[in-house]
């Protein structure tokens, strides 16, 4: 009988296990020595829980890698479920955490049901597309299951006023359906609306030449009037709807920290939310090539950093290891995101390549929006840095995400009896 255990990838856990390494570090610096007393009391402990958290983690993985590949496959809706009567349960009685209520909390416990939810979506879009063989067409059927069931969660969590992570959702969209097989053009198609709505922001007539060029490249490359049509729909909605959210439903907060990223020094945002951005990108400047030093970083000691343990520890990485640090730590995630794709790659059965592929997908998505938040390149939108960021629920989901897709590939010989 082959034991699986030998078939393990180390380089995958030893890239989680250095940046978990390096998320306690700066955590560490972020809520101690001279930054403490300027801290919230609650934030002060956040290393100790962080480091609680870890423990958790550790265990949680250790019980993943043990479970049956036929157990986890059997168990994928109800997991799915359970993830969405957490979100349900949060909306409705959940606890409210910096405006947003997600937070599960169940005696001293507590819980963000926005980030478990992560692991029940990529399960379930996993089997949804599983349904057909290598050489198949993916099933419009099963596309659209896959959509719908990665948008009713982000809607609930934008119930929860929670639009940043619910934003990880909608990007997850393209990313597990290309994996899954759809054509680029259709790939192409979905991915464009991120692209519109980034350039409406920054310039509504720059935006309208891209929808029309968007539509020309449709036609010259697959000259189908179909595309083409879609395409131009596609992207004039687009425009229209982010120009309608932003100057219609949108609270007057939440438009600053969307717009005040593109120029932070305006009147209107620079005692504000662009304050905020301005002090990120002085400390990562002040870290010139190699830092000033574990602990030594003056914006982060003077707690000038907004949430500077969470959101924009990116900023303190910058600030006391410097360029040469910040590109160690890109390299990481970077190096852990290609061993995740290889992982996929090697994983013959769909439903495991998809979990792995799923679970890439998500940290990328999280260091692209998080890094580029923090270096004034994207709207500030609450979104944390893989493994960095203190944040038990969203440390305990990437984990298991990875001990699942640890546990796929060294199961994947048995894919070919466990056929979904």
């Amino acid at each position: 009988m082959r034991r699986w255990y030998k078939y393990l990838d180390p380089v995958t856990l030893l890239l989680w296990l250095l940046l978990t390494g390096v998320g306690l570090t700066a955590i560490y610096s972020a809520t101690h020595g001279e930054a403490q007393e300027f801290l919230l009391e609650s934030v002060q402990f956040n290393f100790e829980r962080q480091s609680m958290w870890l423990g958790i983690c550790c265990g949680a993985m250790i019980v993943i890698l043990l479970t049956p590949l036929r157990l986890l496959v059997q168990l994928t809706p109800w997991i799915y479920t359970a993830t969405i009567v957490l979100l349900l349960v949060a909306l409705l009685v959940g606890r409210e955490v910096s405006g947003a209520r997600s937070w599960v909390v169940i005696g001293p416990f507590g819980f963000q049901s926005s980030e478990l939810a992560k692991i029940g979506a990529v399960l379930a879009i996993a089997m949804t597309l599983s349904v057909r063989m290598p050489s198949q067409v993916l099933p419009k059927g099963a596309i659209l299951l896959a959509v719908t069931l990665l948008l009713l969660p982000a809607a609930l969590i934008i119930l929860q006023n929670d639009t940043g992570t619910a934003l990880v959702f909608v990007a997850l969209i393209p990313v597990m359906l290309f994996w899954g097989g759809l054509s680029l053009s259709a790939i192409a198609l979905l991915a464009s609306p991120v692209i519109v709505a980034y350039l409406t922001i920054l310039h509504l007539p720059t935006a309208i030449g891209f929808a029309l060029l968007l539509t020309f490249a449709f036609y010259f490359g697959t000259r189908s009037l179909g595309w083409t049509l879609s395409a131009g729909a596609v992207a004039g909605s687009t425009i229209g709807l982010s120009s309608f959210a932003l100057y219609q439903v949108l609270h007057p907060h939440q438009v600053a920290r969307i717009l005040s990223f593109a120029n932070p020094e305006a009147v209107e945002y620079r005692s504000g939310v662009g304050f905020h951005l301005l002090q990120s990108k002085a400390a990562i400047g002040s870290g010139g090539l190699f830092g000033q030093g574990f602990m030594q970083g003056n914006q982060t000691q003077g707690r000038y950093i907004p949430e500077q343990s969470t959101d924009f520890i990116f900023s303190v990485i910058g600030e006391e290891w410097g360029l040469a640090g910040s590109l160690v730590v890109l390299f990481l995630f970077a190096g852990l995101i290609i061993r995740l794709i290889w992982i996929a790659s090697q994983i013959n059965h769909p439903y495991g390549s998809l979990v792995a592929a799923g679970t890439a997908g998500i940290i990328l998505i999280h260091v692209c929006i998080n890094v580029g938040m923090v270096l004034g390149l994207l709207p500030v939108i609450g979104i944390p840095l893989p493994f960095l960021s203190y944040g038990g629920s969203a440390l305990l989901t990437i984990s298991v995400l990875i001990a699942l897709a640890l546990n796929m590939y060294a199961r994947r010989a048995e894919f070919s009896i466990y056929y979904i």
